[in-house]
């Protein structure tokens, strides 16, 4: 505080500094006070105080300002090479906010078309001669996301004393939203502007990719058509920059990648980098940069679920299109593909206006010339043509009508189209008629519709409505030459196949003659030299010539069992049949068949299913083919026999010509000499043979076939010349299981022990009959006999003890074996019968199956076979 000279006070501020003054010994004498006013330092200080902390006020004020306002500031320090950037400045150069920057970042991240003007413009900003205003727009490419941005920058130099420029700085806004939106009205103005005036879609297509290409600087853009089967892309005309080749003609989408499927889908589908992209990495890579094509964008275009178009814009180089790009890709597509089917439907309606023009130009003379035309064909056709209603009347009719009926116009007209229907046919047509009335559909038919001079015609009838809905259209063609040639050719067909039956028969019986002569001439010789050996009493050779007659009778027995078998007409006993314990029951049998030399692999299958088969048939069966597979290796090699479950569908039956289901296969393979398709094709025909004369008579395949068809089952021949054959036999699955074997072993039955049984033998042949007697006699059996059914039938209702009736099949007189045995079992419910036949007719047999208590025996017999069985029939 001091005191004012004129009165009143002040603040002053002083600074005191006080020493002591000491004596020689040391004792403090006086005290120094020195005391300058500092006041003005005080005051300067104060002040220096409080203009920092206004500063620091008004900074934060600024920052927070800059913030609010998207604003970035940057402070280029020349003289110590040091760029300062915030975190807002930094962002807008694609850089994280703790990452330190220089100016290589400045300079790097500027797009390469800004970098020469705008490094001018901040040079400008730091020339001690220019001190220019930095004010500039520029693109910028994010360091780390590569994001392409727009800045505004505005800044000033600063420069000392000597005008040497100390540092630059400003601030920075990042103006991509404005200057995409400037950039997209620029480019849609364009685009109208350029495609205002053109009329073909082709010329429109390429105008927009001119603009679009040249806005967004890519390298190349088109729309082109796309086959959506095909996967193909078909490009008239592209827009490409400078050095770049065009894609113009077809290309193969499906070997750039997969984004195919995008498309199909209707994806707008983006590729910044085809090399890592899934969809085009690895050859389609490769294949796109051949096209000068590095990223991608494509708009498709979908009509009806289906791509027909696309957008498509290309880049040299791997491209982060940014949300700008994207929009205005999608806008050009959507427009472009307005304007092309705008001018394609204009040039549609043009076409279509000139071509109405001309027809109005003509449409006169056209008129006449149809209607001239359709009189022609009116009267020229040969079709019969009216106009009906559905009432049942005819309203106008060809002339064609009186040429092919008789009937004349007047007589068509004035009467109902039904009368002149054949009775029968009337129901059908008029129904007809009525279908197509309902339906409104075009329908055919065919009639008789009767002619003037009494007789029939038959007519194909095509009938249509017409719109009204109370008339319809009628077109008859006259079905006579038609019908007279299928006649012809169904004759000439019968004639046909008589004349093949007649060849198969003359075969036939050439083949039975030829076989039954050479059997017969072995029999009738033997017993020819048995009268002379015993008028001779030469009695030791009898057994010689005795067991030859005897081998030609058994071998013309199999004969005509291979016969019956070949003609389907032998008689069966199908049983419930494990294939699989038939062929190892067969297989000590067929081994020494074979001989050694030909081995023998069996193979069977676990599970294998069950088949109803006459078992003893389909032993000779596995036993023909195993000795037609030897025959067929002269050199010996090896007869596989399988078996199997197989199921065969409708697909696989198809091709088989076998119903679909469930068989068990029984497969019999050699490794011989094959045949070729020719043999295979005949292999089933009687007398058909590849064997040497003498070694094969042709049935074997043939009773084969015969049996197995009679069994419900098919026989299919693979072979190859040189490879082998296998023969498959397919019998239809059976859900019976075959009864386990007995494990009591059956005794033989002697013909020598005697009987106290009736038996009554009834057969038209008198030497079967007194055969067939005496071996019954000799087993002690009481006989009766009679030579044909109702003779037997008197029997059969006498008081006489029968206790078995044997009787023939096919007997004369009206009454067969089969009605026989019916008729006695009506008397006698419980009486056994054994058939004995040569040629037993299935309808007679019930089609091969026999009742309870009915036994079979095929002629002709042993008769110690025949005893046997009568013996076991009797007792059991």
């Amino acid at each position: 505080m001091a005191r004012l000279e004129g009165g009143g006070t002040e603040t002053a501020w002083f600074n005191y500094s006080l020493s002591a003054l000491r004596d020689e010994d040391g004792s403090v004498a006086a005290v120094l006070n020195i005391t300058p006013e500092t006041t003005t330092r005080v005051i300067l200080e104060r002040q220096l105080t409080e203009e920092q902390a206004a500063l620091a006020t008004s900074e934060e004020r600024l920052r927070l300002a800059v913030d609010n306002a998207d604003v970035g500031l940057w402070d280029v320090d020349l003289v110590n090479d040091r760029l300062i950037w915030p975190a807002r400045t930094k962002a807008m150069f694609g850089i994280s906010a703790d990452v330190p920057v220089s100016m290589d970042d400045f300079y790097n991240g500027l797009h390469p078309d800004d970098r020469e003007v705008t490094t001018a413009a901040f040079l400008a900003a730091a020339d001690p001669a220019q001190r220019a205003v930095y004010d500039i727009e520029y693109r910028t490419i994010g360091k780390e996301d590569g994001v392409e941005r727009w800045v505004a920058a505005k800044g000033r130099g600063a420069f000392d004393a000597s005008g040497r420029c100390l540092r630059v700085a400003g601030t920075a806004l990042e103006i991509t939203a404005r200057k995409t939106a400037e950039i997209r009205r620029g480019a849609l103005v364009e685009l109208t502007q350029a495609t205002r005036d053109l009329e073909e879609p082709a010329d429109i297509a390429y105008a927009a990719a001119e603009v679009l290409g040249r806005t967004i600087g890519s390298t190349r853009v088109g729309y082109a058509a796309i086959d959506h089967d095909a996967e193909t892309l078909h490009t008239d005309r592209d827009w490409t920059a400078p050095g770049v080749q065009t894609l113009a003609g077809t290309l193969s989408l499906r070997n750039y990648g997969s984004f195919i499927d995008s498309l199909k889908r209707g994806e707008f589908t983006v590729v910044e980098d085809v090399r890592t992209d899934a969809r085009t990495a690895g050859t389609a890579a490769e294949a796109l940069e051949g096209k000068s094509t590095r990223a991608f964008v494509n708009a498709p275009v979908l009509e009806q679920g289906r791509l027909v178009a696309v957008f498509f814009v290309n880049h040299g180089e791997k491209r982060n299109w940014t949300e700008g790009d994207l929009a205005l890709i999608k806008e050009f597509a959507e427009r472009t593909r307005i304007a092309v089917e705008r001018a394609r439907g204009e040039h549609a309606l043009r076409e279509s206006e000139a071509r109405l023009r001309e027809l109005n130009e003509t449409l006169a003379a056209q008129v006449e010339a149809r209607s001239a035309e359709r009189d022609r064909l009116w009267h020229l056709s040969q079709d019969m043509l009216a106009r009906a209603d559905y009432s049942g009347m005819m309203s106008a009719v060809s002339p064609a009508w009186t040429q092919v009926l008789g009937w004349s116009e007047r007589e068509l007209l004035s009467r109902g189209y039904a009368t002149f229907m054949h009775p029968d046919d009337e129901p059908p047509t008029i129904e007809a008629i009525g279908r197509m009335a309902e339906t409104r559909q075009p329908t055919r038919f065919e009639n008789r519709i009767a002619t003037s001079d009494g007789g029939w015609k038959h007519i194909e009838w095509t009938v249509a409505p017409e719109q009204d809905g109370f008339n319809f259209i009628a077109v008859g063609r006259d079905l006579s030459h038609v019908k007279a040639r299928e006649a012809e050719l169904e004759q000439a067909q019968e004639a046909l196949r008589q004349s093949q039956k007649m060849e198969a028969v003359g075969q036939l019986t050439g083949g039975l003659a030829h076989d039954f002569n050479n059997l017969l001439a072995g029999i009738s010789g033997s017993l020819d030299l048995m009268q002379t050996r015993i008028e001779q009493g030469r009695f030791d050779e009898l057994d010689r010539y005795m067991t030859g007659a005897q081998g030609a009778a058994k071998r013309a027995a199999a004969l005509t069992h291979r016969l019956l078998a070949f003609s389907r007409r032998q008689t069966l006993e199908p049983k419930p049949t494990d294939v699989d314990r038939l062929v190892a029951n067969l297989e000590d049998l067929v081994r020494r068949t074979v001989g050694p030399e030909t081995a023998v692999e069996i193979h069977f299958t676990d599970g294998l299913w069950s088949t109803l088969v006459d078992p003893n048939q389909l032993e000779n069966v596995l036993l023909n083919l195993c000795i037609n597979a030897r025959d067929a290796m002269p050199d010996g090699g090896t007869i596989s026999i399988e078996t199997g479950n197989r199921t065969i569908d409708r697909a696989a039956g198809s091709l088989r010509e076998i119903p679909a289901g469930d068989y068990v296969s029984l497969a019999v393979s050699d490794n011989g000499v094959g045949m070729t398709p020719e043999v295979v094709k005949r292999a089933f025909e009687p007398f058909y043979t590849t064997k040497p004369i003498g070694l094969g008579t042709g049935l074997g395949l043939s009773m084969i076939h015969g049996f197995v068809n009679q069994s419900g089952g098919h026989v299919r021949i693979h072979s190859a010349v040189g490879q082998g054959t296998t023969v498959t036999v397919f019998l239809p699955r059976h859900a019976i299981a075959e009864a386990a074997p007995a494990n009591v072993e059956m005794e033989n039955a002697d013909p020598a022990a005697k009987g106290s049984a009736t038996v009554l033998v009834i057969d038209d042949e008198a030497l079967v009959r007194m055969l067939v007697v005496e071996v019954l006699e000799d087993l002690g059996y009481r006989t009766l006999e009679a030579g044909d059914g109702p003779d037997g039938l008197k029997v059969l209702r006498s008081e006489a003890k029968i206790d078995l009736l044997i009787t023939d099949v096919g007997l004369p007189n009206g009454m067969n074996g089969r009605q026989v045995a019916d008729a006695a079992r009506e008397i006698r419910p419980d009486l056994k019968v054994m058939f004995v036949t040569g040629y037993a007719e299935t309808a007679v047999l019930s089609n091969g199956h026999l009742d309870p208590g009915m036994q079979i025996v095929t002629k002709p017999f042993e008769m110690n076979a025949f005893a046997k069985r009568v013996q076991e029939f009797i007792k059991s």
